[in-house]
């Protein structure tokens, strides 16, 4: 493991031993105090940041980018606050903690046991939305996580979300969509993030007037086992409770070829993800190239 690789996962773990153990108010201080910070050095992923925003907010100026720049690292902080700190939350403060708008779309889904996928964009906070499932719902689900290094840090993120009561696999090694698919088969829930493609060979879409690359694996997942495939949308405002819409079922088309309808229904996922990314475009996390004009086509995703 090289140098840089032992500081990243002893700044991970130095945050999950120490923040987790701080007081709500201090850590939300702490928080915003690096953003804010790191806001201020305007480092590639605050300009990235940014040009990101630049597409999603047509017409922003140069003030307005920076002002949707500064709250969106405060929201990201605010994500890894809340991360470091879910594992020492009590039951009732997980279930106070998150507040979702049409909640009935999941749980009529789940009692009809066809299997339930539910897609989200980098936006607020996903694992807080997933703990919520499992302590709220009651419900374990399986989701997918990105082979992260040093292979310690990604170890890290595995066993912090399986104490979040998720089933986590590994987004490398080609096993993963038949473990999901077994899952939705027997009336399962799988939870995926699904507004960036990490193999190169996603989707197209149009996102925000230019074209991007999104996983296709929602869409096939629904469908080869019939399960239900539902958008969510997350957000924050100034209170402790993160807010958050389940969006109606994206339905398969009745007609078309397989790539035909993975094309039509990834599209379908990605619109849902605009209007609420677009409602909130501060609480988007997109400190990366999405859009194809944007991405070095020797390189792929970076």
């Amino acid at each position: 493991m090289s140098t840089a690789d032992r500081l990243t996962d002893a700044l991970y773990g130095l945050g999950w031993s120490t923040v987790k153990n701080l007081p709500e108010p201090v850590a939300v201080r702490l928080g915003r105090t690096i953003a804010d910070l790191v806001w201020k050095r305007r480092g590639k992923g605050v300009q990235r940041l940014e040009a990101n925003y630049a597409r999603v907010v047509p017409g922003a100026g140069p003030e307005r980018l920076a002002e949707l720049s500064r709250a969106g690292m405060r929201s990201y902080l605010r994500y890894w606050m809340e991360s470091f700190r879910l594992p020492a939350w009590s039951p009732e403060r997980v279930r106070t903690g998150f507040q979702p708008k049409d909640l009935h779309h999941l749980t009529d889904g789940l009692a009809s046991g066809r299997g339930v996928i539910l897609a989200l964009p980098h936006l607020a906070n996903w694992d807080l939305a997933g703990a919520w499932v499992t302590t709220e719902l009651r419900t374990p689900f399986t989701t997918v996580a990105e082979r992260l290094k040093p292979e310690t840090l990604y170890d890290r993120f595995v066993a912090y979300r399986e104490g979040l009561g998720m089933e986590v696999l590994p987004h490398s090694g080609g096993s993963a969509f038949g473990t999901l698919a077994r899952r939705l088969r027997d009336g399962g829930l799988v939870c995926l993030v699904a507004d960036r493609d990490l193999s190169a060979s996603g989707t197209e879409v149009d996102f925000f007037g230019d074209r991007a690359r999104m996983p296709a694996g929602p869409a096939l997942l629904a469908q080869q086992t019939g399960a239900l495939l539902l958008p969510v949308t997350l957000w924050y405002d100034e209170s402790p409770v993160m807010k958050g819409r389940v969006h109606p079922p994206i339905e398969v088309p009745p007609s078309g070829t397989r790539a035909e309808r993975t094309s039509a229904m990834t599209q379908s996922l990605a619109d849902a993800f605009a209007t609420g990314i677009a409602e909130h475009p501060e609480d988007w996390h997109m400190l990366q190239r999405l859009w194809l004009a944007d991405l070095d086509p020797t390189k792929g995703p970076s």
